[in-house]
């Protein structure tokens, strides 16, 4: 298992987190994911390093900002 953390910019309401956290439900090979809308940061616990770059891809087609930390 492999852990990452996201800092995602344009989050500004619960609706945001909800339209996430869609999106994340309907990807195979994640354990695990926190999403804070305080501090926009998502964290993600992923069976294999590959899909990571495919999360990132996912919320930023959501028309957020995505950075990974």
């Amino acid at each position: 298992m492999k852990q990452v953390a996201f800092k995602i910019d344009g989050i500004k309401c619960e609706g945001c987190v909800n339209r996430i956290k869609k999106v994340l439900s309907k990807c195979n090979g994640i354990d695990f994911y926190d999403l804070s809308l305080e501090t926009k940061i998502l964290k993600v616990s992923v069976k294999d390093a590959e899909i990571i770059e495919m999360i990132k891809e996912k919320i930023e087609t959501l028309g957020f900002e995505v950075t990974t930390l």
